[in-house]
């Protein structure tokens, strides 16, 4: 699939839309897909596949800085393993990157990271782990869109329905006291929300799943990649209004990543 590529079909072309502001969350499976000595180097196509999403704000979970094993598994040149993070690597020219660790392994770290095409502030990160054997970590960026200030928050909840939702609560707790009540929100990542049951605690704390009125729920299954059944990958918002959203698929973005991504735009509300 290495070749430059255009604007998936899949995605609506809103780049017309004054003032839109186009979001994208992707969960990059660490850059790399299979096991052993069958295990492909997908980072270079997950550049091309980030580029192609022309999004203005993209929310990234499983994203690497180093890791010694697959760095040694994959030569360091211009189609092996990254010499700088995974973040800076998959950011498109132009494009502002935070990021910050989540989890800490034996060969290497994994966590969250934001690529803006907008200015940035200061980078914060909150642990919301619930246990010991998952490291989970809230990302929060400040944005300047058009003059206003949007503060990102890039998510990636537990594999238990009981932490997501006491991380839930952690992230409402975490809203309250470092976003201004009057100041635009987008939380984005990969909920792990099997059952569907987390869009009642984040109404309650103040946020709306990013949606088009009358649009088919199956359209935005993300995952997995190559039978999407679960809309595991989500979009809550608030001060925006959502406009359009998408899941581009097809076979080059199947083999990438076991998630699809997922692309919303919005207005101001």
């Amino acid at each position: 699939m290495l070749a430059r590529m255009k604007r998936h079909p899949s995605l609506p072309d809103t780049t017309g839309l004054a003032g839109g502001l186009r979001v994208a969350t992707y969960n990059i499976h660490k850059g790399v897909r299979g096991v052993g000595p069958r295990k492909r180097l997908e980072i270079h196509n997950l550049g091309l596949g980030i580029e192609a999403l022309d999004a203005d704000l993209v929310f990234l979970q499983e994203v690497r800085s180093f890791h010694h094993r697959d760095a040694r598994q994959f030569e360091r040149t211009w189609f092996g393993w990254p010499r700088e993070g995974q973040a800076e690597f998959l950011a498109p020219e132009g494009y502002e990157v935070a990021y910050r660790t989540n989890a800490t392994t034996r060969h290497g770290e994994h966590g969250n990271a934001l690529l803006s095409r907008w200015p940035i502030g200061d980078i914060g990160h909150h642990d919301v782990s619930d246990h010991r054997f998952e490291q989970r970590g809230l990302l929060h960026v400040p944005v300047t869109w058009n003059g206003l200030t949007v503060h990102a928050v890039v998510a990636h909840l537990g594999l238990m329905h009981a932490s997501r939702v006491r991380q839930v609560e952690r992230l409402a707790a975490f809203i309250q006291a470092h976003v201004p009540p009057r100041e635009t929100l987008v939380v984005a990542g990969d909920f792990n929300d099997w059952g569907e049951k987390l869009d009642a605690p984040m109404r309650e704390a103040g946020l709306s799943r990013a949606v088009v009125e009358g649009a088919a729920a199956a359209r935005l299954n993300t995952f997995p990649s190559r039978v999407p059944v679960f809309s595991l990958d989500r979009i809550y918002t608030r001060g925006l209004r959502c406009v359009s959203t998408s899941v581009p698929r097809g076979n080059a973005w199947a083999r990438m990543s076991d998630h699809l991504p997922l692309v919303a735009e919005f207005v101001a509300a």
